[in-house]
């Protein structure tokens, strides 16, 4: 699963409304939780001034489906020290796209070993402080328990350590997600596979995030409402828009490759490279008619039916 905000602009009376210094603009995000076959399967309000790391834990955890999330895709923006450790505890597989990674410090699985590994020299820092999280292990251990049961919420929890930073559990965290960190990144530098499919999940969200600008009023919406219910009902119709589109298209492709001459003509790599969230069929200006008489020319996989 990949997870990616979206920024969209709101009235300026709106108090969710923010100034988002890298937009330029006031508006609120959208933080949306994607499967890899391009089926929106979470989605979240947010301000532009929140946490994406408590986002993306949130959706991780609380996605409302009957999947099981083992790996979450995200940005640089949705990983942190202790994105890292809270997912860890949580059992789920941050795999990120850290820019700018050859400046992530690598931490010493042990000290008193300064010669060891020396070809990571210059990358290399202090040892974890495993003392540090066998003396608080109950403690993060409980906070863990509150995220995954919604006793508390990520963003409640993470925002009580950033005004305490010297709070043992919260550094015991941080020990745990900077070794998770270098275990990641001594991963991702090795394996070509695993940084495939990382830019293969991200570049999915990243689609999912364009065909926002599209549908969202032609690259023009504007959430003009002041309510907070009336903005988040504005970005569960837009998930629901989005699944239909996926929907409707994953049946016309279906219909399309039912032929003997395409079914012939594409081979693995072409197959690899098809996408249900395209939308270049789509009109977003204009006026549309809704004709529920009507029905389009699909049969799904033979069924005798029509949409």
């Amino acid at each position: 699963m990949a997870s990616d905000s979206t920024y969209f602009r709101s009235w300026d009376q709106n108090l969710f409304t923010e100034w988002h210094s890298r937009y330029g603009g006031r508006g609120i995000l959208v933080y949306w939780h994607v499967e890899r076959g391009s089926v929106v399967v979470h989605s979240q309000t947010l301000r532009a001034s929140a946490s994406e790391v408590a986002a993306m834990v949130e959706g991780a955890i609380r996605h409302g489906t009957t999947m099981s999330v083992e790996g979450n895709y995200v940005d640089s923006r949705g990983q942190s020290e202790v994105g890292f450790g809270v997912t860890r505890l949580l059992n789920v597989d941050l795999l990120p796209r850290i820019k700018q990674i050859n400046r992530v410090w690598l931490y010493r699985p042990n000290a008193g070993e300064p010669g060891a590994y020396p070809n990571f020299q210059v990358a290399l820092t202090r040892p974890i402080r495993w003392d540090v999280i066998n003396a608080n292990y109950d403690q993060v251990i409980k906070y863990a328990t509150a995220i995954r049961t919604g006793t508390a919420s990520t963003e409640a929890i993470l925002s009580r350590f950033t005004r305490a930073a010297a709070h043992p559990a919260y550094q015991a965290m941080l020990e745990i997600g900077r070794a998770q960190r270098t275990c990641f990144v001594a991963r991702y530098l090795l394996d070509r596979d695993l940084q495939r499919e990382i830019e293969e999940g991200l570049n999915v969200v990243e689609s999912w995030n364009a065909a926002n600008a599209v549908i969202y009023y032609g690259k023009g919406g504007e959430i003009s409402t002041n309510r907070r219910e009336e903005v988040e009902m504005a970005a569960l119709c837009l998930r629901i828009l989005q699944a239909s589109l996926v929907y409707v298209n994953t049946l016309m492709l279906q219909d399309v490759l039912a032929e003997p001459p395409w079914s012939d003509l594409l081979g693995p790599a072409d197959r690899r490279g098809l996408t249900p969230l395209f939308w270049g069929h789509v009109r977003p200006y204009g006026e549309v008619r809704l004709d529920l008489d009507a029905r389009l020319a699909i049969n799904p996989a033979g069924t005798g039916r029509w949409l």
